[in-house]
């Protein structure tokens, strides 16, 4: 464990202890068989119980509520999923079953158009769609007494990171710790890494497969929103975002995008407990992009594993599972926002 002067704290695997199975090298096999083959809450599969809220905007989002619902003064624990992910994603039934375990209350709020129904409205989502968190936080905190965490994962941690540095000290109102979790908090490192070679014939074009189809449905939907031609022709996540999510979401083009959606220069604004998870080996997060301790504020604690891939972290024995991972960024989680498993502590 370092710590840097006036900064945050870093561990590579003394905080996470982790290390991949001796058969699943690298970070590919480590975020490719977890996702499709790993077990993932351990007993039956989770259930949940689907809500709609209508935006202000005239649009909708749906939350996913784990079943059964604990008592009242339980800790909530929220997930932002990833990049076109759900409440059925690998990682969020895995954190569900965490949630069963521990007693918490869960609820996955769904970016729009990733609930497995259109939204409404001539947009999506997007990596920085801090005001999307925020809206849906200041709900669930109004409902919620007890104490309320926030996990995101991928695309939603930066997204949630960069709501809790755009908030500063009123992000603590409304949550008592995040993390993130293998998020590219460099959008631009990320969207480059994931463009080129095997990540952009693999990744890129799984990504691409559910993206642009659902694109072109709100293109229908919207008549003249963007260039069909140009939508067709996108064969990266760079092309789709200039075509598509930059200037649907109020940027110029991807490169304003990934710039001002970016978490990682606002890391040192946060004033909330916050954990960065990123595994040094991950196929979509360069190590050389990573924040460094001196660059987040103290308020920051960063653990950077050499191993786990993309949100992967599979352990144990065949065929592995993928209960680690929330289990230590849970009770870290937990910690951090003083639940000591009777009430919430002071701060």
């Amino acid at each position: 464990m370092q710590a840097a002067a006036g900064g945050g704290t870093i561990a590579q695997d003394g905080a996470f202890g982790y290390a991949a199975p001796a058969w699943l090298p690298g970070g590919n096999l480590q975020t490719i068989w977890p996702a499709l083959f790993a077990q993932r809450a351990a007993g039956a599969p989770p259930q949940y119980r689907r809500e709609r809220w209508h935006t202000p905007d005239g649009d909708f989002v749906d939350l996913d509520w784990l079943e059964p619902t604990p008592a009242a003064a339980a800790p909530l624990l929220v997930l932002f999923h990833g990049l076109e992910g759900s409440s059925r994603s690998h990682y969020a039934e895995a954190f569900a079953g965490f949630a069963r375990d521990q007693g918490l209350a869960y609820v996955v709020p769904h970016f729009r158009g990733c609930s497995g129904e259109i939204n409404l409205g001539p947009r999506a989502y997007h990596s920085g769609d801090y005001e999307e968190v925020d809206w849906i936080l200041q709900r669930l905190r109004e409902r919620h007494r007890g104490p309320l965490l926030a996990v995101g994962v991928s695309l939603g941690g930066n997204a949630l990171l960069r709501w809790a540095g755009e908030s500063g000290s009123q992000a603590a109102r409304l949550a008592d710790a995040v993390a993130a979790v293998c998020s590219p908090l460099d959008l631009a490192a990320g969207g480059a890494a994931i463009g080129r070679g095997f990540n952009r014939l693999v990744y890129t074009t799984m990504f691409l497969r559910s993206m642009r189809p659902k694109a072109l449905r709100k293109l229908a939907q919207h008549p003249g929103l963007f260039d069909r031609e140009a939508m067709l022709a996108a064969r990266d996540l760079y092309a789709f975002d200039n075509v598509f999510t930059a200037p649907l979401h109020g940027f110029r083009n991807t490169d304003d995008y990934w710039a001002r959606a970016s978490a990682k220069p606002h890391l040192a604004r946060i004033r909330l407990p916050a954990l960065a998870l990123n595994a040094r080996n991950d196929p979509f997060v360069p190590a050389s992009s990573l924040p460094r301790a001196a660059e987040v504020g103290g308020w920051v604690t960063l653990w950077q594993p050499r191993q786990g891939g993309h949100v992967g972290f599979p352990a144990g024995g065949w065929p592995t599972h993928v209960r680690s991972m929330p289990h230590a960024v849970g009770h870290w989680l937990l910690d951090a926002g003083g639940w000591h498993g009777g009430g919430v502590g002071g701060g």
